[in-house]
């Protein structure tokens, strides 16, 4: 939070209503630049795997490196990012073409075919996670683990809460 919002979370002393608004107002301002700074981290991310790969190609990647080696259906990583099949079709494609992602049979159902990481795209997505947690340690090696918890925990609340 910057230092800014922070002192109006705390320094918020007027009527209840008031306060309520000012740092409602205060959280999604926050919640934009978070957003602003993820979209441009995305990019970045996605660069590290492969300098041709956009933004929307790293939800997808990780996504499908986030499944088991077995692979994943298109239609599950369409629903879990909430993005229409055509969407996710055309950045199948592209990882595909990238040498990233392939296509395998799926074994429980002869029609259907799963999405996996190629060993390179297992490699390079592998290296640009270790990379980003490292980052996330030492950004967050500061804060305390009471600190740490209470994030994690209002984090997956909003994000039920958004879902």
């Amino acid at each position: 939070m910057s230092v800014n919002n922070s002192e109006a979370l705390e320094d918020c002393v007027d009527e209840p209503g008031e306060r309520s608004e000012r740092l409602v107002a205060s959280i999604e301002q926050e919640l934009s630049a978070l957003f602003r700074r993820s979209r441009s981290a995305s990019l970045r991310l996605a660069r590290r795997v492969h300098p041709e790969m956009d933004a929307a190609g790293y939800a997808l990647i990780s996504q499908i490196g986030l499944g088991t080696g077995a692979g994943v259906r298109a239609s599950d990583v369409a629903q879990v990012l909430g993005l229409d099949k055509s969407t996710v079709s055309r950045g199948i494609t592209q990882l595909e073409n990238l040498g990233l992602i392939e296509r395998i049979g799926d074994p429980d159902d002869g029609r259907a075919r799963l999405l996996r990481l190629t060993t390179v795209g297992a490699e390079r997505y592998d290296a640009m996670r270790a990379q980003r947690q490292t980052e996330f340690r030492a950004i967050l090696a500061t804060w305390s683990p009471t600190d740490l918890s209470d994030l994690g925990r209002l984090l997956a609340r909003l994000n039920a809460d958004l879902g």
